[in-house]
């Protein structure tokens, strides 16, 4: 797992092939606002669905500040998915960043 800041983390998911990007907040935090392209899968229903992620495509992962992409990167990891980038800070850092 790599952890990468918003800047760093945008760059590479826009240009890793067949990238697939994870919101793992709750549904009505995704419905408030999140990246395009990005699949809402909830910390709390991840165990239950992890058969919804292919294990050979890389995955870019992210919630509200950090804390629990981080949890649920190192849940990917237990489950297979060898390639996992985490935003540090969450789309709120990914926010501020959009607008410097």
């Amino acid at each position: 797992m790599r952890t990468l800041h918003s800047k760093e983390f945008e760059q590479e998911r826009t240009s890793t092939k067949d990238a697939i990007v994870i919101d793992v907040r709750e549904p009505h935090e995704y419905k408030a606002g999140h990246m395009p392209g990005a699949k809402n899968l909830p910390l709390s229903q991840l165990s239950s669905r992890m058969n919804e992620l292919p294990k050979d495509k890389p995955v870019f992962v992210y919630c509200q500040s950090g804390m629990r992409s981080k949890r649920a990167a190192l849940i990917f990891k237990k489950n297979g998915i060898p390639s996992i980038v985490n935003l540090k800070g969450g789309i709120m850092a990914w926010h501020n960043s959009l607008r410097k």
